[in-house]
């Protein structure tokens, strides 16, 4: 990963004072890009950017940023990876027999594209995961973009400065708080929205007047950089563009869309499904297995990133180095069943053993790597896989988000279940229902569900059960719709 940041300013200011405040911002970001750090400014247009970057693709000079474009019209920050930019590369040279490159980097393939397609042409056809600060010197338009599912963060917003507001982005927080004098207040509404989901969701942020960038959106500042009080800065609300001053946001991706159009040509047979499936992974797999540096993977044992080591070990000539977590607790131990996949792969398997000391010890510094409340417990083993990773690789695959995209959480099928059943019931009986289910300890509900899963013989068919039982059940009386239903088993009942 790389990192990129930088702001408007408003007052006078020359180069060296300038760059002096982006440094310290630039600098934050040293743990995503330990490469190479770079400053772009255009003071006449009050614009800084930098750019820290980890190698990945091109790992010479030449995929230093923030690049230009051939034209020297364009300038871009970008963190990420275009994974099919070399088959871009062949068409914008079908198109164009004059070009000449100067590196083997995916970024300026992107910008030779930006240039001959514009922006939304070129992002319809990328495969990868992005963030792009870009840069049009001609048009005097700046532009953040963020990847169809929001692989890569980006944040935006509004810096209180004494009487200035600065409007500033960045791929972590920590980059924005470094800008001097930030004194932006915590947010409220996302405060409430953290008690009740467990993270603060997009687009808020922590911070008053401090944004995250909705994946699938374009950001566009026209001509001049938005000025405005804190107190005037409008919320973005999800789904629909708002205007302020110079500054508008557009959806260049909609996943609801997607899903809608391809609801009229669902496989109708499992073999033919399942056999594309497996051919649409094989060659996603290829295509992110591009890389100039060593290449790993994590490995749980579980459906998802055991499927993707397979298909990664199938199409590699030595053993691909794979990494799990062991845990003294059984209950949340997995790496027997890591270690049973990688010796069936035959991969070169590493498993770090993370004690009860170990996690305390790293707890401190969870909100320095998170910048923001967020209540996952897989934040811990997550850090410790990585560590371990980076010792031998710099990029590694995942199985993150397979039960996303594949249905695979419980919740997905026990909603429509649960309303069939529930929306026949009057509302005052569904209260009286969660009164009983409340009234039964959650240890109980946790008792039930480890006899069912025994008796079954499936491993965590339910975990947490009793939890989620009472999560339910006190916002039973409120749910009228299946989506209600839903929304109460992915969040905490309020007091």
């Amino acid at each position: 990963m790389c990192g990129i940041t930088g702001f408007f300013k408003l007052n006078e200011m020359d180069v060296s004072v300038a760059e002096s405040i982006l440094k310290p911002m630039n600098d934050s970001l040293i743990h995503r890009g330990p490469d190479a750090s770079s400053i772009f400014s255009d003071l006449d247009s009050n614009l800084l950017m930098g750019h820290r970057r980890l190698s990945i693709l091109d790992t010479s000079s030449g995929g230093l940023q923030p690049m230009h474009s051939h034209s020297e019209n364009l300038v871009i920050a970008f963190n990420g990876e275009i994974y099919n930019h070399n088959e871009l590369r062949c068409e914008l040279e079908k198109q164009d027999d004059t070009i000449r490159w100067n590196s083997s980097s995916d970024t300026e393939t992107l910008l030779e594209a930006f240039e001959q397609w514009g922006i939304e042409d070129t992002l319809t056809k990328l495969r990868g995961m992005f963030a792009i600060a870009l840069w049009d010197k001609t048009e005097k338009n700046f532009y953040l973009i963020r990847d169809r599912f929001g692989e890569k963060p980006l944040y935006y917003g509004w810096i209180e400065d004494g009487q200035n507001t600065i409007f500033s982005f960045g791929s972590e927080l920590k980059a924005l708080r470094k800008y001097p004098n930030f004194s932006n207040k915590i947010s409220q509404q996302a405060l409430l929205q953290y008690f009740s989901y467990m993270y603060v969701p997009c687009p808020l942020s922590i911070y008053d007047g401090i944004f995250k960038l909705e994946p699938g959106c374009i950001l566009k500042i026209s001509s001049q950089p938005p000025k405005c009080k804190m107190d005037e800065i409008p919320h973005p609300i999800s789904g629909q563009v708002f205007l302020h001053e110079s500054l508008s946001i557009n959806r260049w991706y909609d996943f609801k869309e997607v899903v809608n159009s391809a609801a009229q040509n669902l496989f109708t047979d499992y073999d033919e499904a399942s056999s594309a499936l497996e051919a649409e992974l094989e060659k996603v797999i290829t295509m992110q297995s591009l890389s100039d540096v060593p290449l790993g993977a994590f490995l749980s044992g579980g459906v998802d990133s055991s499927a993707i080591v397979a298909l990664m070990q199938k199409q590699s000539k030595k053993p691909i180095k794979t990494f799990t977590i062991g845990f003294e607790d059984p209950d949340f131990d997995e790496s027997t069943f890591a270690s049973e996949v990688a010796s069936h792969l035959k991969t070169d398997h590493s498993e770090l053993l993370v004690t009860a000391e170990d996690a305390q010890s790293i707890i401190p510094d969870l909100p320095h790597f998170y910048d923001e409340p967020f209540a996952d417990y897989s934040q811990i083993p997550t850090y410790f896989v990585c560590k371990s990773a980076k010792q031998a690789v710099t990029v590694s695959l995942s199985g993150d988000a397979g039960d996303e995209l594949f249905g695979g959480y419980n919740r997905y099928l026990m909603a429509p279940r649960l309303w069939s059943k529930f929306s026949k019931v009057p509302s005052f009986f569904r209260k009286i229902v969660g009164m009983i289910l409340l009234a039964i300890p959650i240890k109980f509900w946790d008792l039930i569900s480890h006899q069912y899963n025994k008796i079954t013989n499936q491993q965590n068919n339910f975990v947490h059960f009793g939890e989620k039982v009472h999560r339910f059940a006190a916002r039973l009386r409120f749910i009228n719709s299946e989506d209600d239903l839903f929304s109460s088993l992915i969040s905490e009942p309020s007091a």
